[in-house]
């Protein structure tokens, strides 16, 4: 009986505390963006992004006019969005260049396969090099505004030095221009700290360039060294088999 009570007497007080005892509330508190400690480092981190500035955006982008401005413009320098129009109107120039060339080399009175295959592989590849520009141009908020393409004149068969040896000395030059006006390019993107379009020159033209530079300049050397006659047709013919090879590629 003593124990029933004292365990009695322990429930009363026991449910006299809790009723007694302040109830807590809790209470939703907005969470404050403010610098905090690493415990290990005692590095002070601050918030890497303050609403103010989000804020300051969304503005912008609300006050642009889709249908005359792009919404995915940002620090985009019109000198930038001037200079990839320019290189696109280069790389169309050359190749439109290199498809006269192309139809020169077809022609069934100078029938040189090789080298016809070996321009008209070249046409198609610098207007890729366009397009790719017009892409990107795109893809930054730009407009693509398209220049006028030169014609050009050429006369292959009166040159002393001979038409394939001509051709593809004009091609070495064209080749070593289109590389000074990409690195150009790449000086306006550095000049208003463009590191996107930087990127996207180094990465997806000039390494190339580089390498057309080269093999071109091979060519120029190999044919100057064969003469005419003989020499042209047996270089034609293994031009025509890389050239065969890179598509297969």
């Amino acid at each position: 009986m003593a124990l029933c009570s004292r365990v009695a007497g322990a429930s009363t007080k026991l449910a006299k505390q809790q009723s007694v005892a302040p109830r807590q509330t809790l209470v939703a508190r907005p969470l404050a963006r403010r610098a905090t400690v690493d415990k290990i480092t005692g590095i002070v981190v601050q918030p890497a992004v303050q609403f103010s500035e989000v804020q300051t955006e969304l503005a912008t982008v609300d006050k642009t006019n889709q249908n005359i401005q792009s919404l995915a413009r940002v620090d985009f320098h019109p000198a930038c969005e001037a200079a990839i129009n320019e290189q696109i109107n280069i790389e169309y120039n050359v190749s439109y260049l290199y498809h006269a060339l192309w139809a020169y080399f077809d022609r069934d009175n100078v029938a040189l396969p090789g080298l016809a295959a070996f321009f008209k592989a070249g046409s198609v590849e610098e207007r890729e090099h366009a397009e790719l520009l017009m892409e990107y141009q795109n893809r930054r908020g730009g407009r693509v505004v398209l220049g006028a393409i030169s014609m050009p004149d050429l006369d292959l068969s009166t040159s002393e030095k001979g038409d394939a040896l001509y051709a593809m000395e004009l091609a070495l030059s064209l080749e070593k221009l289109n590389f000074q006006k990409l690195r150009q390019l790449h000086s306006v993107a550095d000049e208003h700290g463009d590191a996107s379009m930087a990127d996207f020159v180094e990465g997806d033209l000039l390494a190339e360039q580089v390498e057309a530079v080269k093999k071109v300049s091979e060519y120029v050397s190999q044919l100057r060294r064969v003469g005419k006659g003989l020499g042209v047709y047996q270089f034609d013919k293994q031009l025509a088999a890389e050239v065969a090879a890179g598509a297969a590629a």
